[in-house]
């Protein structure tokens, strides 16, 4: 089973254009071995207990014993060969030649030994040739994005870290990094974290990662083969992941939420435009902690919500305030720097999905829930009590739940939507309220994730991706559709060509066949939307 679960673009011009390889040195060497031997050691620990815990069955010794001397008798069996020492050096060589030579290579003195490699007509290829290969091969252009994607396959998670070419309309896995559980949510950061950290205004490519485990891992994107991340965020920390000694003992893992770190499933991650250094996150532990990327230490930690914390963004421009969205079913918009007092609150209807800011009017507010409904809010009329909120207006835009959506950063009132009716649709927003402009079943599955191209000259392009594992970028300004509905929002909009859907291994999708269905649901108008302006 392979399902894509998250992922994010990173702008054109912050990849660097050839990324490094890992280097293990022997200092990186003894701290991955020290950090291995906590590990090891916990899992001893944790064995001997389970053990103690466990009384002993009836019959267990026999069997034990049993099992003893099944082993003893094979060890006689083996004991004429010797195989202990198979490999020790013999006084005195097969053919009475000095030294170690094994019986199997007898004819080692047939063999000839080159000094030098030019001399051998087996090696053929030279260093210096294989260093420039590799070194096309990593390169990234100018012109190249970004795609991130979290992935589970087989019970093993890693982030694929995808070139996307907009001109040849090519998408490849560049390279790809393990991680120790599912991947939850993915957030590009453009600074340097942990050993790559230089100064306070460095610009870098980061990577950071929430899984089930609690712990937030950053990770170097100009560097591939890593070993371990650059820096965790959480109780992992302690174990000398940031470079720091190792403690004797690794700490138990704590189960209660505290100050400093979560306990649960990392839901979701908000990287601070403005003030770059920060990081926000949310949990299942119902918590949301503000992270310090200089000190990779937690700077405050915020109890707004009673039920899981599913997603956090912050304001395009007021860079204090964060949105955070829960299960509890209310939606909170708060000042950071202000703790201790009571914040703006809006209720909605079931268990919030998603939470975004209206890149274009930061006055106002989305909101998707499991019942597949979108919400938009001013946030400038805060209600007294949940119970009481009322929307601009209400947008059933599926049946099922909206597991991801997304506002075009570029295009003003573009908004994508995506279900677990594997159907990802487009929608106009416009002064009068939302219409559906295309619906489409993508070939992803369920789908998990959809986000919009962060670049001018990609804007059109959106990554859709779900529980078939399969990543697909759709250039939407191909569909006819699209180009009706936002042509005079801008004005270099492409005017032709066959609709482009590219994946894996997939060519170019003319949907041609399709147009007259996408035609007749924007005429619907969507599924139905609700003003509640008075």
């Amino acid at each position: 089973m392979s399902m894509i679960t998250a992922t994010t673009w990173v702008p054109r011009g912050f990849a660097a254009p050839f990324p490094s390889r890992y280097v293990f040195d022997d200092d990186e060497y003894d701290r991955i071995s020290k950090l291995a031997k906590l590990q090891l050691d916990d899992a001893k620990e944790d064995l001997e207990e389970a053990q103690s815990e466990k009384k002993d069955k009836a019959g267990g010794s026999s069997k034990a014993a049993s099992k003893a001397a099944d082993t003893e008798d094979i060890d006689d069996d083996l004991k004429e060969y010797d195989l202990e020492h198979y490999d020790d050096d013999d006084e005195e060589g097969q053919d009475g030649a000095s030294g170690a030579t094994m019986a199997m290579f007898g004819n080692v003195k047939s063999l000839v030994f080159h000094e030098n490699n030019e001399d051998d007509p087996y090696i053929t290829m030279q260093e210096q040739e294989e260093d420039d290969d590799e070194r096309e091969e990593l390169q990234i252009l100018a012109t190249d994005n970004l795609v991130l994607a979290g992935r589970i396959e087989d019970e093993v998670a890693h982030l694929e870290v995808y070139v996307y070419e907009d001109e040849a309309d090519n998408l490849y896995v560049h390279h790809d990094i393990m991680l120790p559980a599912i991947p939850l949510c993915v957030e590009w950061l453009d600074v340097p974290v942990g050993k790559s950290k230089t100064t306070d205004d460095a610009r870098g490519s980061t990577v950071a990662i929430g899984t089930m485990d609690p712990d937030i891992e950053l990770w170097n994107l100009d560097v591939v083969d890593s070993m371990y991340p650059d820096a965790i965020l959480g109780q992992g920390a302690e174990d000398g992941a940031n470079g720091e000694k190792p403690q004797k003992k690794k700490k138990k893992k704590s189960k209660k939420a505290n100050e400093d770190f979560h306990v649960d499933a990392v839901l979701s991650l908000s990287a601070n435009r403005h003030h770059r250094n920060l990081l926000a996150s949310s949990s299942a532990d119902k918590t949301i902690k503000l992270w310090d990327l200089n000190t990779a230490k937690c700077a405050k930690s915020y109890s707004y919500h009673t039920d899981k914390v599913c997603s956090v963004a912050w304001h395009p421009q007021e860079s204090t305030v964060l949105l955070s969205g829960s299960y509890d079913r209310t939606v909170v918009a708060a000042d950071m720097r202000a703790p201790d007092a009571k914040p703006p609150r809006w209720g909605v209807e079931s268990d919030v999905e998603t939470v975004r800011w209206d890149p274009h009017d930061p006055n106002y507010f989305y909101i998707s829930t499991e019942n597949g409904v979108i919400h938009y809010h001013d946030a400038r009329m805060a209600p007294k009590d949940p119970s009481g909120s009322k929307p601009v207006w209400i947008l059933q835009a599926h049946d099922q739940s909206i597991s991801s959506f997304d506002i075009n950063p570029i295009i003003p009132g573009f908004l994508v939507t995506g279900s677990t009716d594997k159907q990802t649709k487009l929608w106009n927003i416009q002064s009068s309220g939302p219409s559906m402009v295309v619906s489409r079943d993508l070939g992803v599955g369920k789908v998990f994730s959809t986000t919009f191209a962060p670049d001018k000259e990609v804007g059109f392009r959106l990554a859709v991706a779900g529980s078939k594992g399969a990543v697909q970028i759709w250039d939407t300004s191909t569909n006819a559709a699209v180009r009706s509905a936002f042509a005079n929002k801008v004005p270099d909009i492409k005017t032709g060509g066959k609709e482009r859907v590219v994946g894996l291994a997939e060519s170019d999708t003319d949907s041609d066949s399709e147009e007259g269905e996408d035609e007749e649901e924007a005429e619907n108008g969507g599924e139905g939307w609700e003003s509640m302006e008075e």
